[in-house]
């Protein structure tokens, strides 16, 4: 049996607030299997998106071990945490994050220069093209619809060929059709790519096409399932 992509034992996440220090994830133990896609759902303020952060190092659990790809994450500083996520995983959030002076074809070509490759421009332009971009690479995120600029995003995350995929409510800005074409494109990714998908999701739709999904009350794990419920 082959280790974990993901593992995450007894973890915990307190932040400090105007109204004191509040407890966000109780002892969250997870593991994601390679390849795997992962649904991770509840209700608003149920710890979804904060579980998503503790997987990718954007937040420091306060005890617990997050292991990815056999390196502790919870041993690492932010410049091993940035170089980390930069060489092996994908990042999708709601709101997008593109940079607005920048066209679809800098923004995408970006992490790829910062990674040291050689062929930036070339590999960014296929992936636009590969989400469907082809002739709006020059436009800038200002110039493009909601849709539009979730599709780069996506290109932006799966360029560098992130061995994990995270996506938080990648559908949440967008309305029904686009939202179904996001869901097809990330499926896709992950087919091409062969990256591990886990995703933060109020879509039943978009959860019930995972190999698992994982719901959470309260900061707690309250279920499991192999497969979402029809």
């Amino acid at each position: 049996m082959t280790d974990p992509v993901l593992k995450i034992s007894d973890a915990n996440l307190s932040l400090d607030g105007n109204a004191g220090r509040v407890d966000i994830l109780h002892d969250i133990t997870l593991s994601v299997a390679a390849g795997e896609t992962l649904g991770l759902v509840g209700p608003s303020g149920s710890g979804k998106s904060s579980l998503l952060m503790l997987m990718g190092g954007l937040e420091q659990a306060s005890s617990g071990q997050i292991m990815a790809l056999g390196q502790d994450l919870t041993a690492m500083n932010e410049d091993q945490l940035a170089r980390f996520r930069r060489d092996n995983m994908g990042v999708v959030f709601q709101s997008f994050h593109l940079i607005p002076t920048m066209t679809a074809l800098e923004n995408v070509a970006t992490p790829l220069e910062l990674a040291g490759a050689r062929d930036a421009f070339a590999r960014a332009e296929a992936e636009l093209r590969s989400v469907g971009l082809a002739d709006r690479m020059n436009h800038y995120p200002g110039q493009m619809s909601g849709g539009e600029q979730q599709r780069v995003a996506l290109a932006r995350a799966s360029a560098p060929r992130p061995r994990i995929l995270l996506a938080d409510e990648p559908t949440g800005n967008l309305d029904e059709t686009n939202g179904q074409a996001i869901i097809d494109l990330l499926f896709d990714l992950r087919d091409r790519h062969g990256a591990t998908l886990i995703m933060v999701t109020h879509s039943h739709e978009l959860a019930s096409r995972c190999d698992r999904v994982v719901r959470l009350r309260d900061g707690r794990i309250e279920d499991a399932m192999a497969k979402a419920a029809e």
